[in-house]
């Protein structure tokens, strides 16, 4: 089960109509009836509850007096695999993100925060190396993860397919190439590591070049939700020219 206090993050994940679970709430202000309201009309029971009751469930302090329990998230966009969305893929022109080792949920939640607002197609991560913890990614992502498309895959086996339908593959890493001097119009996927150990090898290896952001800090290198975010905008910047 998920546990997500945030108010925008509840608010989006109701509205996104693909979820099964129940709404605590131990105060009873304006907003709070609002979001009852929607998730009545979503099919959601609310449950009176209390603040330590809340805080026991979601481990947190910071609920605001409500809580959605997301018992179940039925099929729906955000919940793909790789052939299913390639098969429906009529676009010349689209963004995936494959994310290398991404367990910070707090970046992982910046990430497809980013995603939601450059029209990112769909993001791939893999079964294990990935960030878990929902409630933090939740209230990161503002709500963005319940709009965004994710699938679960192996990431090599991931390039091999996206390859054979138009995409090309640049793995992110400070000694890459400046990203204003690549192409990255039409079919693109960008491969993110982790703020260690970056991109791994053979997923380097197999990208078809190395994509950098061109940097004069004094400190190593952007935090890798923030990379994320630069890359997107030059793909959506070099498509919309």
């Amino acid at each position: 089960m998920e546990y997500i206090t945030g108010f925008h993050a509840i608010e989006e994940a109701v509205r996104a109509g693909n979820i099964r679970g129940k709404l605590y709430l131990s105060k009873s202000g304006g907003r709070h009836q609002k979001i009852e309201q929607e998730a009545r009309s979503a099919g959601i029971r609310s449950i009176k509850s209390s603040d330590d009751e809340i805080r026991r469930l979601s481990g947190t302090d910071d609920h605001r007096g409500i809580m959605l329990v997301i018992e179940e998230r039925k099929a729906g966009a955000q919940n793909i695999t790789l052939k299913t969305f390639l098969k429906n893929l009529t676009k010349e022109k689209s963004l995936v993100l494959l994310l290398d080792g991404i367990t910070d949920p707090h970046n992982y939640g910046a990430i497809l925060r980013s995603a939601d607002q450059f029209g990112v197609d769909l993001v791939i991560i893999p079964q294990s190396r990935s960030a878990k913890d929902s409630e933090i990614i939740g209230k990161t992502s503002a709500g963005a993860r319940e709009f965004i498309s994710v699938a679960v895959e192996n990431l090599s086996r991931s390039i091999d397919l996206l390859k054979e339908s138009g995409f090309w593959i640049y793995a992110a890493d400070m000694d890459g190439q400046a990203s204003w001097k690549l192409n990255l119009k039409g079919r693109t996927a960008i491969v993110m590591g982790s703020e260690g150990a970056g991109v791994s090898k053979i997923l380097a290896e197999k990208s078809d070049g190395i994509i950098s952001i061109p940097a004069h800090g004094h400190v190593d290198s952007f935090n890798v939700s923030v990379a994320a975010g630069i890359l997107m905008y030059e793909v959506v910047r070099q498509n919309s020219l």
